[in-house]
């Protein structure tokens, strides 16, 4: 069977996140989140942030995350702008369109968007009432690219936002990878204090599923639960995802595991780098887009999985490859040894 580097949730969870779930599985709880794991979960998430006013809402999904937070924050005649390369744009089957909210996509490079871009679409929606009202910016950290936001560009963004009078929410699914990248300079204290809204990601960093909601702007936390219900979102057994996180976040293991798999992407660039491949962008987490020839995917593919991610012309195309908090250096040292091999 191939190895996979297509994506960071091909193996099931961390075992210390398993083996709490066997040892509190007798334990009465209360459910719909009111469990002692979740309530504990809310409380390490409020005191790393140093935001006690922050509300934290477990989920089992990003997309269900993503849809369930633009759907309860937005009226129904305003829309939320993303990168073209967000994941509300092109990978959730048009989720938020079903919700009734237009999504408007900015094209760029490196995934990210910048207060420029946001201004060139406010400024095209002024045939007001018969345009949508922007009223959200949605950004990922890491990026769709790999790639990730300085606290500059954080605050640059969240302070147009303020003054705009639109909501900025981050789509986290990566956000451990994000704040261990060894270039960058934000913390999860930032994202409490320069965000309305964001997540924190389970499900691509060593938990079965789970995503951890946080809204730190108070005028949208009274009625979000209602949300979760209405969208088949409060789980009655709460305490699967409560336990998770409770266990992934006390000593750290998160960032850790985050750290691990970033180190071991950034083994396979450096491979990559040796042999003069080029990137389609510069990142340092877990997600690389080396430029390969069509010879040189087709050696790869032999033993391992990965996606073609963008053609490049007849000859050339960028590939993407993903590694986990579980890839082993066996792995990476096969893979490497591929890599040096290739023609």
């Amino acid at each position: 069977m191939k190895y996979s580097f297509k994506n960071d949730y091909a193996e099931g969870a961390h075992p210390l996140v398993l083996e709490a779930l066997v040892r509190s599985n007798l334990t009465q709880q209360n459910g719909y989140g009111l469990d002692e794991f979740s309530v504990n979960s809310e409380r390490i998430i409020q005191q790393k942030m140093k935001n006690p006013k922050a509300k934290v809402f477990l989920v089992s999904g990003g997309t269900q995350a993503n849809l369930i937070v633009i759907s309860a924050f937005l009226r129904p005649h305003e829309s939320v702008v993303s990168a073209a390369t967000g994941h509300i744009f092109t990978n959730e089957s048009g989720a938020i369109e079903a919700t009734g909210h237009k999504v408007h996509g900015i094209e760029n490079t490196d995934g990210k968007i910048r207060p420029a871009d946001i201004q060139k679409l406010i400024d095209a929606h002024q045939n007001k009432p018969h345009q949508v009202k922007q009223k959200m910016v949605y950004i990922s950290n890491s990026t769709e690219l790999g790639t990730i936001y300085s606290k500059k560009e954080l605050i640059d963004l969240y302070q147009f936002c303020q003054e705009k009078n639109l909501y900025l929410f981050v789509d986290g699914a990566r956000l451990g990878h994000a704040l261990t990248a060894e270039t960058n300079d934000l913390t999860l204290e930032d994202f409490g204090r320069y965000t309305d809204a964001f997540y924190l990601g389970g499900t691509k960093n060593g938990a079965l599923i789970g995503e951890a909601i946080v809204i730190n702007n108070e005028n949208l936390q009274e009625e979000f639960g209602f949300h979760l219900k209405q969208k088949g979102a409060m789980l009655a057994k709460g305490r699967l995802l409560g336990i998770q996180f409770q266990e992934l976040l006390k000593d750290d293991l998160y960032f850790d595991l985050a750290k691990h798999a970033n180190e071991q992407a950034m083994k396979i660039k450096e491979a990559f780098k040796q042999i003069g491949c080029d990137f389609l962008c510069e990142t340092f987490t877990n997600q690389i887009f080396p430029i390969l020839n069509n010879n040189q995917i087709d050696q790869l593919s032999t033993d391992f999985d990965f996606y073609v991610w963008k053609k490049l012309d007849e000859e050339k195309a960028a590939v993407r490859l993903i590694t986990s908090w579980a890839t082993s250096d066996k792995i990476i040292k096969k893979f490497i040894n591929e890599i040096k091999n290739l023609k």
